[in-house]
């Protein structure tokens, strides 16, 4: 099964993997955000090791039933031949109210059929105000004319 763009990447489909990763993981369907990786991905998500999308499937679940009104902006940092990386930055609340924003950067490799087999997350958040957040569009997709990162500074 063929996932394109495929590598090796240039700026430009680099840019389109990254947005079809953060379209999908906006989406918050476990299901879909899996099938991007290949059936024995490796993961690094601070300090959780989810191997193979089953175990995937189930960790991003649970991440989003306790990240609630999750918005995610992803941004390539650099790319060469089956490698990309970004930085990202998502804001969530809590069941409390409580909002935060966390940054971080994200080393993905691709098999040649543009499935990802490993990626690397490292996290960073903190508490923010409702009146600080950035990321304000209905839950889904980012709209295309929402800035980016770099436009909002972060």
């Amino acid at each position: 099964m063929d996932r394109p763009p495929l590598p090796p990447f240039t700026d430009e489909t680099a840019a389109q993997k990254a947005r079809l990763a953060e379209d999908a993981w906006n989406s918050r369907d476990p299901a879909r955000v899996a099938l991007a990786y290949t059936p024995d991905s490796q993961w690094r998500n601070r300090v959780e090791f989810p191997a193979g999308r089953a175990e995937i499937e189930t960790f991003l679940a649970r991440k989003w039933s306790r990240e609630l009104d999750y918005r995610l902006i992803k941004e390539v940092w650099a790319h060469a031949g089956t490698r990309i990386a970004v930085r990202f930055a998502y804001e969530y609340r809590d069941d409390s109210g409580q909002w935060y924003r966390a940054y971080g950067n994200e080393n993905w490799q691709f098999d040649a059929n543009g499935l990802m087999e490993r990626r690397i997350a490292s996290i960073n958040e903190h508490p923010i105000a409702e009146a600080d957040r950035k990321f304000r569009w209905p839950l889904g997709r980012r709209p295309d004319d929402h800035p980016g990162l770099t436009a909002l500074g972060l």
